[in-house]
């Protein structure tokens, strides 16, 4: 995989929680015994502020009381996704599945794991599971587009996005956008300019802030001799993301073309005080 994709690879997979409604009402004080649920339940609120080591202690403690309790290992792999522990979330939605084989959601939650991993295969493993579990979820479907990005040149990844497209609700324009934008990646990698330069343009138009979509279409702008495009492109980028050192070594590629040298020279200085300096554009 090229340091382009390493880079600019979108992963953008939502992995819903099943929140449950806590209710409070005046009542009798009761001694009753703490359940596998309580600690469930206690959860919720810890993992939607972000407290993903504290949520985690609650799926300890729940699976203590159940050792059993496939959705505790299912939901705690995702506080392991939240804090980068990878190994410990595929552990968890391995034991998640011995207890419950056909969890769609322990499956798509490891395949996620797995391409965090660099795992492509194993995360194309787990979603071609997910597909046939649930062939109606769109997640499915655009994660294992991802993975099969990851793997190469796989002109399957683009009928992935499109059987994800059509699976996703109308009113999520975001994330319409982000399929869309990924889509653009696999028909660039496979060298379809033209294909990829409608996408992100689709991309750019149902979210206009997103600038993975802007500097994804700047590069193809530059694949195909569009030095102006790229400049304009990649200056989008800069606005949306000012820290982004490699959208200014891009702009400045591209006005070095142009002829704009003192242009080029200033984005390679400014490009050279950050610290997120990567290879990308060809």
């Amino acid at each position: 995989m090229s340091n382009f994709w390493q880079l600019f690879f979108s992963i953008i997979i939502a992995l819903p929680l099943t929140f449950l409604t806590l209710s409070a009402h005046s009542s009798p004080i009761l001694i009753t015994q703490i359940t596998a649920s309580n600690f469930l339940e206690l959860r919720v609120d810890k993992m939607r502020r972000g407290d993903y080591q504290e949520a985690i202690e609650n799926f300890n403690q729940a699976i203590a009381l159940e050792k059993d309790l496939a959705v505790a290992y299912s939901d705690r792999c995702l506080a392991y996704l939240q804090l980068q522990d990878y190994h410990q979330a595929v552990t968890d939605c391995t034991q998640a599945i011995n207890f419950a084989p056909d969890n769609f959601e322990a499956y798509l939650n490891r395949g996620v794991a797995h391409y965090r991993q660099g795992d492509y295969s194993a995360a194309i493993v787990d979603h071609n599971r997910a597909v046939a579990l649930k062939p109606y979820d769109f997640r499915a479907y655009y994660n294992r587009g991802l993975a099969r990005i990851g793997n190469g040149k796989d002109s399957k990844a683009i009928l992935d996005f499109n059987l994800a497209l059509i699976q996703i609700p109308r009113i999520t324009s975001l994330l319409l956008a982000d399929i869309y934008n990924d889509r653009g990646l696999a028909h660039f990698v496979l060298q379809d300019t033209q294909a990829a330069m409608l996408d992100f343009n689709l991309a750019i138009r149902l979210n206009a802030n997103d600038y993975r979509a802007y500097f994804n279409r700047g590069c193809t702008c530059g694949r195909n001799g569009d030095d102006f495009g790229a400049v304009r492109d990649f200056s989008q980028v800069i606005r949306l993301n000012p820290s982004n050192a490699q959208a200014y070594v891009n702009r400045g590629v591209a006005q070095y073309r142009l002829g704009y040298h003192l242009g080029a020279i200033s984005d390679l200085q400014k490009a050279s005080n950050t610290n997120s300096l990567k290879a990308g554009y060809r």
